[in-house]
């Protein structure tokens, strides 16, 4: 397993108790392939560079996870389907 880092944006229009849902619904997604999560940090409210659908802010969170490289296209497919999230960014993390 390699480790990556995973940003993700929230929706504004995302209900206070409604991020701690998604946010577990990501670690599930990670952990249902066999990678697992080592950091969770929510950034909060932020304003965007540019507007995405109209919207000017969004909920940004980070995760640090070790995953196997082939559950990467599957874990950006589900990402991408999931409609709380605006926009997401995985990278590999130095070792």
């Amino acid at each position: 397993m390699r480790p990556y880092e995973l940003t993700f944006i929230v929706r504004p229009g995302v209900e206070a108790e409604n991020l701690d849902a998604v946010v577990e619904k990501v670690k599930g997604l990670v952990t249902s392939g066999g990678g697992q999560v080592t950091e969770v940090n929510a950034w909060g409210r932020r304003r965007l560079a540019y507007p995405i659908d109209k919207a000017t802010e969004g909920q940004y969170f980070f995760l640090r996870t070790n995953l196997p490289p082939q559950l990467l296209g599957g874990l950006e497919r589900d990402l991408q389907l999931t409609e709380q999230i605006m926009r997401f960014l995985i990278v590999r993390a130095d070792e």
